[in-house]
């Protein structure tokens, strides 16, 4: 059984949702920052940077969200939070699994610390460009590949709701809050809102 370890509160949520989607069962390990859980040598065996969230399957471990999604949504196929091999939407769905983490979560920073970078010299271009290209894209809906749901809506689904919701760094649009309503409305995302609140 796969083990996902986490804390409240963090960007565990986007994992905690996800193995909520699989429908399989998982083991949650409760990872208190606090007490500094993250910086002993068994958790720094599973992710050496010591954050969460990150997952042990038997043998394998691995950390960072993206990374979590991409692996447990081949591990668990007929959860269907991939596009298969071969299918055409595989390659947005990579692009979207990956923007999450290399573009709106710099970008949220970005808000939040009001740091100014050449757009050419930072690796996600601008914050608002960030957040005009998802806009664009969630524009049709209702996922961001169109009519399929996927763990790429899982990662740009979390850091929206940090980003509009939870933190209201970011404005609001109409996509957003549709997009928003939608994750919001799925029942393994109300789940893992209960367990993530602690």
């Amino acid at each position: 059984m796969m083990k996902l370890y986490w804390s409240p509160r963090t960007r565990s949520f986007s994992a905690l949702w996800l193995m909520e989607e699989t429908g399989q069962p998982y083991e949650r390990v409760l990872t208190d920052l606090a007490a500094g859980a993250q910086r002993t040598p068994e958790y720094l065996a599973i992710n050496p940077m010591g954050k969460v969230p990150a997952l042990s399957d038997g043998e394998a471990t691995l950390a960072e969200a993206a990374a979590i999604c991409a692996y447990v949504a081949e591990r668990y196929p007929e959860a269907r939070l991939a596009p298969p091999l071969g299918d055409p939407l595989r390659a947005k769905y990579l692009y979207w699994l990956f923007f999450a983490p290399g573009c709106v979560e710099p970008a949220m920073v970005q808000v939040a610390t009001k740091v100014e970078m050449p757009s050419v010299a930072a690796g996600w271009g601008e914050a608002s460009r960030v957040f005009d290209v998802l806009d664009k894209a969630l524009e049709k809906g209702p996922w961001i590949l169109g009519e399929t749901f996927s763990a790429a809506d899982i990662a740009i689904g979390s850091g929206l709701n940090f980003a509009v919701k939870l933190f209201k760094m970011v404005p609001s649009r109409p996509s957003f809050d549709r997009y928003l309503a939608a994750c919001s409305a799925r029942p393994a995302f109300q789940r893992a809102s209960v367990i993530a609140a602690g």
